[in-house]
């Protein structure tokens, strides 16, 4: 009796590493990236401000000689301190939007609106708001008429007015009675620099990331 050898079965196998390696991996959203990169700037803008110690010294104050002179020092003492006056600007929109709830709530809304529902959404995936499909200039028609309307027909935009000439007015007297030192002109930087950098920087980021977005 012979026995006829048979051929090897052959079991399809299936390669879910191949499939795997194939697949492009997951890329950090922009929303992330351009959050980390605010951060980043943020710290390294901070990072330059001056010893708040020597922004209140009480010997250096002095009446201005004229009006001349006030805008000379304000000159001076911003190149200086811009970094401290900035976030004196800063802290008095934070405190201005603090205390009023409502209006930092309107503020967040509109925000999140800008950054959801156009910078960092999917140029391939259109806007569906009530059973509607928007297109891509009625989106951005859209949010720039709820922009208006919200910053200048409601309490938001006198709000951030009013907290802004507040903010820049202290920085003005401060500058204005602050005697600059001769040390100022040793250290001043250039006015792009600094903090100034951390704007230019988190827009064209900002800008980076939606264009990545929307690709």
């Amino acid at each position: 009796m012979s026995s006829a050898t048979s051929p090897p079965i052959l079991l399809p196998i299936s390669n879910s590493n191949s499939n795997s390696e194939s697949q492009p991996p997951i890329a950090t959203p922009a929303f992330r990236a351009f959050i980390n990169h605010l951060s980043e700037s943020l710290r390294h803008g901070l990072s330059q401000r001056r010893p708040w110690t020597e922004l209140a010294d009480r010997s250096a104050f002095s009446k201005p000689d004229s009006f001349s002179d006030a805008a000379l020092r304000i000159r001076k003492n911003y190149s200086y301190f811009r970094v401290n006056y900035l976030s004196v600007i800063a802290l008095t929109l934070a405190f201005s939007l603090l205390s009023h709830p409502f209006s930092l709530l309107v503020l967040l809304g509109l925000l999140s609106s800008w950054l959801f529902l156009y910078l960092f959404r999917p140029s391939d995936q259109p806007l569906v708001l009530f059973g509607r499909t928007f297109s891509e200039k009625e989106t951005l028609g859209l949010l720039t008429v709820t922009s208006i309307f919200v910053i200048f027909l409601t309490t938001v935009g006198s709000l951030l007015i009013s907290a802004l000439l507040v903010g820049v007015g202290v920085v003005c007297v401060h500058g204005a009675f602050r005697v600059p030192e001769d040390l100022f002109l040793d250290q001043q930087e250039n006015p792009a620099s600094g903090f100034l950098s951390f704007l230019s920087g988190a827009a064209s980021n900002a800008a980076v990331a939606a264009a990545a977005a929307r690709v």
